[in-house]
């Protein structure tokens, strides 16, 4: 009997050692896991304040684009309101000059056709002719 009481007793602290060891592993394993959440939480928590970081930039950016694009537009709005005014000059002095044209014709000098030249299309070139102007006493007013 005594072998058998030998054998469980034997039997019973290998058990106890099997469970020590199993009950170690399984605290090793928690402890492990609770380690491994806490770093992905951190890894969570700075991406998350990343992001954040990036959304306050981009706010800053959109502003700042959106400002320059008012600015564009007010200055654009300038622009064609000049333009406006000039092409509306450039109307009335193309209509004095038909009327002026109209009254040399209809005083019987004769001028030759000409055309206006474009300043724009050349501008290295004098918009006017550097021909000589010739009055005459017979055209009165």
């Amino acid at each position: 009997m005594s072998s058998i009481k030998q054998n469980s007793i034997s039997s019973a602290s290998d058990c106890d050692t099997k469970y020590e060891n199993l009950d170690e592993k399984k605290r090793k394993r928690m402890v492990s896991n609770r380690e491994s959440a806490r770093r992905s939480r951190m890894r969570k928590q700075k991406k998350l304040n990343d992001l954040n970081e990036e959304v306050g930039r981009l706010h800053a950016t959109n502003n700042e684009i959106i400002g320059k694009i008012d600015g564009i537009s007010r200055k654009y709005m300038i622009l064609v309101a000049e333009n406006n005014v000039l092409r509306a000059q450039e109307r009335e002095l193309a209509e004095r000059l038909m009327a002026l044209n109209n009254m040399i014709v209809g005083s019987g000098l004769v001028v030759a056709e000409t055309q206006v030249p474009d300043p724009l299309i050349k501008s290295w070139q004098f918009p006017c002719s550097m021909q000589a102007i010739v009055s005459s006493s017979t055209f009165q007013l």
